[in-house]
């Protein structure tokens, strides 16, 4: 993998990396968020405004805001900015997060990367937090993301339902992930 800083790295895993989020990633983001089918994975509306525009606020949301800790990029074994993952809806006292997670290059949908990227943010979170739950909502038709989420180590939890659409509640804990690790599997 490419020569980084070792703090822009915040985990590597067996195809990609995890990484601080850097301002050329900001043309990416915009070009997936401007997306018309990417926007419907994410059950949103694409990105309208102008680049400059945009750019100035992700530009403040990664100097002012917590985004910066709990928003990454993903990169492929190549280096390439494949896509992003995140975790928010922190509740301190229930000791849970929400995860998310697009890989934006569609030449990178189907080959595992995402849920090499989930599983490795999963085990960071577990090890250097008190994190004891992480959950998340994906479509319910997304069958794609289901399996690559089950593989992660998610499974199950319920359904909701939001804007029309309904998803399915998946989640992991902490416990679950150990025992894993303790029987060799892979998260």
């Amino acid at each position: 993998m490419s020569g980084f800083p070792r703090d822009d790295v915040i985990v590597r895993s067996r195809r990609t990396v995890v990484r601080r989020k850097r301002l050329a990633d900001a043309a990416d983001e915009y070009a997936w968020r401007s997306d018309e089918e990417l926007a419907r994975f994410d059950a949103s509306n694409p990105t309208r405004i102008p680049f400059p525009d945009y750019q100035r606020n992700w530009s403040f949301d990664m100097r002012f805001t917590d985004t910066a800790g709990r928003s990454f990029a993903v990169e492929d074994e190549n280096g390439r900015h494949i896509g992003n993952i995140m975790y928010y809806n922190h509740d301190a006292d229930r000791r849970e997060a929400e995860l998310g997670i697009s890989i934006g290059r569609r030449d990178c949908w189907a080959q595992g990367y995402g849920s090499d990227a989930v599983a490795a943010l999963v085990a960071y979170l577990f090890r250097t937090t008190e994190l004891q739950r992480l959950y998340l909502h994906t479509l319910d038709w997304n069958e794609r993301a289901h399996r690559s989420f089950q593989k992660a180590g998610f499974t199950e939890c319920g359904s909701s339902w939001r804007n029309g659409n309904t998803f399915l509640v998946m989640e992991i804990r902490r416990e679950w992930a150990k025992a894993e690790a303790e029987r060799g599997v892979p998260a």
